[in-house]
């Protein structure tokens, strides 16, 4: 258990530390596209508020729901892979969203179009770290 919250947790700074990497990135290019497609920022913006969905969804059914059992039986190591598989895809589609930023900037879109899927990428993942079932 002890080893599990370590590698989630580094798991979790990693991740934080690649959408910083991001938003980087995207203004390292000189080359920008001369207009966004605006229907390109419609597929981002709605695919961007499914995943946060998706990341409350996955969180509530492998996260929360294993809990309780993991805090009684720590060495369990069904209960305990599925509890890890929750957080590592709710880290996972968190990164999601900074790509999407970083993508949205490769497509022409300004920085602060961009911003909102670094923050909340960057936000959802702070706000997700592992925590010891209890």
């Amino acid at each position: 258990m002890r080893g599990t919250l370590k590698t989630l947790q580094a798991m979790q700074w990693g991740m934080l530390a690649s959408i910083l990497v991001y938003a980087g990135v995207g203004e390292v290019p000189r080359w920008r596209a001369a207009v966004p497609d605006p229907s390109l920022s419609y597929i981002f913006t709605t695919a961007g508020v499914a995943i946060v969905g998706v990341i409350f969804v996955i969180r509530r059914t492998l996260v929360l729901r294993f809990e309780p059992s993991l805090g009684a039986h720590p060495d369990d190591p069904i209960t305990l892979g599925h509890w890890k598989n929750g957080y590592l895809v709710t880290y996972v589609l968190c990164d999601l969203l900074g790509l999407f930023g970083l993508a949205s900037r490769f497509i022409g879109c300004s920085f602060r179009q961009s911003v909102p899927y670094y923050i909340g990428g960057f936000a959802l993942l702070l706000l997700f770290g592992p925590k010891k079932p209890v």
